[in-house]
């Protein structure tokens, strides 16, 4: 079976984790802290990142999660992800990109830095100036999103993909840390509301992070 080395609040783990659900692939998870992974961990990914999926018996180990993703999109026919016509999988891969890199970026990565990593690490405060600018820039993040849902089904077209998987974990994981403002972004709360009504989504939701609590609306899917 293949086994999950994943960060409760790590999006790409959860992007993956919503791929292997929506691809009916059974796994098992275990958790590794970015501040404290294992031996054996940094063994699997000498870049120490989650996600990484292994699998013993067939002598595989896959790491960093589009690549995670492109394996399975290969192997597994069930759910594709990266489809329709050239073009429109280049805009799959396109918005994939977009939060993987800019959305984790501006938002996730200072969220986790400024509301994890410095309560249960470093034992400092967060810095209101730096969340004051993450809540801006998620705001740009989120209208473009409401742009992309006013003329399109789903991110990148007609049916869902990576790239709906993709915005969806970054989200959540913002969501989790109290850095979404969801006021005047009412297309993305919407399909947002959808996203979480998912079977593949509900595990999401239940997960919690020990001291830190998300906000009451994280959990309820029509909010």
């Amino acid at each position: 079976m293949w086994r999950l080395y994943q960060f409760p609040l790590c999006p790409f783990s959860r992007k993956i984790r919503l791929l292997l659900a929506e691809k009916n692939v059974a796994y098992e998870m275990l958790r590794e802290d970015p501040w404290s992974a294992s031996d054996y961990f940094w063994n699997l990914n000498p870049a120490g990142r989650t996600p990484v999926l292994a699998h013993q018996e067939r002598d595989i180990v896959l790491c960093d999660s589009r690549a995670i993703a492109e394996y399975f999109e290969e192997t597994v026919d069930k759910s594709p992800m990266i489809n329709g016509t050239s073009a429109n999988r280049a805009e799959i891969r396109r918005l994939v990109a977009l939060f993987d890199e800019n959305f984790y970026n501006d938002v996730t990565a200072p969220l986790l830095n400024e509301r994890m990593k410095k309560r249960i690490v470093l034992n400092q405060p967060p810095d209101s100036r730096v969340l004051r600018e993450t809540m801006k820039l998620a705001h740009g993040h989120l209208d473009y999103m409401d742009w992309l849902i006013d003329n399109r089904p789903w991110l990148a077209g007609s049916t869902m993909s990576l790239a709906d998987l993709a915005a969806a974990a970054q989200i959540s994981v913002a969501d989790y840390l109290g850095g979404i403002d969801w006021a005047g972004h009412e297309q993305t709360r919407g399909w947002y509301a959808v996203f979480k009504s998912r079977p593949s989504f509900r595990p999401l939701l239940t997960e919690r992070m020990g001291v830190i609590q998300p906000p009451l609306h994280y959990a309820k899917v029509d909010d």
